[in-house]
């Protein structure tokens, strides 16, 4: 079986202010750095334990007619207020872990002086072209319609996805994004104390939302070459155990980008005929190929996970889309919250669909910049590009035993580049691993640079 990794609870005593590299996240009670309050508000190190949110208070109004005329006496807690214990579903919830996206440019510029214009945001794997135009033309097209309700299921894109694919529209599920759909599939499909098997490192959502719902990830690092990161199919397939209840593949792999063939795949799939299969491909539009989602078609236990975030350009716009059998359909549709989609959102990414001129056009600027970082990493003595990948990141090894990535995390930052800490973004992931961006050419340069200028 493989490893269950449960997270660490100590704080670690070196995180403080002075040690950005420690990550940031969400979380309460702490000065936000950016300024940007309401956006990136209240960043905080994610190695100490994060801030618990203050006791709910129960308003008691002993007077109806004060809401509205004496605001502040319930907001300040001195006299018409009560605390109450908050009962949780499980104990894992009163000291989550959260998700570390990549640092704002925003920060950058308040910590370090660093003009906007002047970073290389290399941490996100956002789109270097931005939005879709034709997205952004139907996103304005549909303002006037603001006042309706959205179809519940999101017909017009479902329709338009399944027409794209060849598959019946009751065979896709439209999210908020493709994370929004992963939480669905495990409400749906394992129990609470469940397992859930996943490559180790991986996305780490997968493993945070298994234990956000009392369910038991099992992160199986032994399939997971150790200079590649590359995952073994044969390996994986061996940690899948009867009790298993989803696995997931992603391909391309998230933090290496490297590739899974088919056959692996269907090995996979077939290796589990009691568990659900989902195939995450998020990155799939950088590999060079058009995927697998045609074996959507071949089991009765699959569902293929895509999204509009990376290549179509619509991060900020949430959507995301999976394929797989009917009742798996079905059953995540009963779990969804009934309006989880907005028109612009549909109208958005239907548009995008179309745009193959802005899709191309990424897709040959990420390859581009991936091909351009590995010429110059050979430049580099104390950096090596981890090859393999075929997504719109790579992994950089730092060579130097002596070095370790939150050094060289904070190095980048005070240049003015933004990338991921591996150790601190990635569960497994170890101490000598950074995740950056296949960008443009000379973000490319930028990064390069820095690196080399690090003492």
């Amino acid at each position: 079986m493989g490893e269950v990794i449960q997270r660490a609870g100590a704080a670690d005593p070196a995180a403080d202010d002075h040690h950005p590299g420690r990550a940031w996240q969400l979380g309460t009670g702490n000065t936000d750095p950016t300024g940007l309050n309401g956006t990136f508000s209240h960043l905080a190190p994610l190695s100490t334990n994060p801030p618990r949110r203050a006791p709910v208070r129960d308003v008691i109004a002993a007077d109806g007619a004060q809401y509205g005329t004496n605001a502040s006496r319930f907001v300040d807690g001195k006299d018409r207020t009560q605390e109450v214990e908050v009962r949780l579903s499980h104990p894992g919830l009163a000291d989550p872990e959260f998700y570390v996206p990549g640092l704002p440019a925003d920060y950058v510029t308040a910590r370090y002086g660093v003009s906007g214009t002047d970073i290389a945001k290399l941490g996100s794997a956002e789109n270097p072209l931005g939005a879709s135009p034709l997205a952004v033309q139907a996103i304005r097209d549909r303002l006037g319609d603001l006042h309706l309700y959205p179809s519940w299921t999101a017909e017009p894109l479902r329709e338009k996805i399944a027409l794209l694919y060849g598959f019946e529209p009751e065979r896709v599920m439209c999210g908020a994004g493709e994370t929004e759909i992963i939480s669905w599939l495990i409400r749906a499909f394992c129990e609470p104390g469940g397992r859930i098997q996943m490559p180790g490192p991986c996305f780490p959502i997968y493993h945070l939302f298994a234990e956000a719902e009392d369910r038991v990830p099992v992160l199986v690092h032994s399939a997971t070459d150790r200079d590649t990161m590359a995952v073994d199919g044969d390996a994986y397939i061996g940690a899948i155990g009867a009790d298993t209840r989803i696995v997931f593949v992603t391909n391309p792999h998230s933090p290496s980008g490297t590739w899974m063939t088919e056959g692996d795949v269907r090995r996979i799939i077939e290796a589990a005929p009691e568990a659900l299969v989902v195939l995450d491909e998020a990155y799939v539009h950088y590999s060079g190929t058009s995927g697998y989602i045609h074996l959507a078609d071949d089991y009765d236990n699959l569902v293929v996970l895509r999204t509009f975030s990376k290549a179509f350009g619509l991060a900020g716009l949430r959507v995301g889309f999976g394929v797989g059998p009917k009742p798996v359909v079905d059953a995540c549709l009963a779990v969804k919250p009934t309006w989880n989609m907005g028109v612009l959102q549909t109208a958005g990414a239907a548009a995008a669909l179309d745009d193959k001129d802005h899709l191309d056009a990424t897709v040959t600027v990420i390859s581009e910049g991936r091909a351009h970082a590995q010429a110059r990493f050979a430049e580099l003595d104390r950096f090596r590009m981890v090859p393999g990948s075929r997504s719109n990141f790579f992994l950089v090894e730092i060579l130097d035993p002596s070095t370790d990535s939150t050094e060289v995390f904070e190095g980048l930052l005070e240049r003015g580049v933004i990338v991921k800490d591996g150790s601190v973004s990635f569960r497994g992931l170890d101490r000598r691993f950074l995740r950056c961006d296949a960008n443009r050419p000379d973000r490319m340069d930028r990064l390069v640079e820095a690196l080399a200028d690090l003492p």
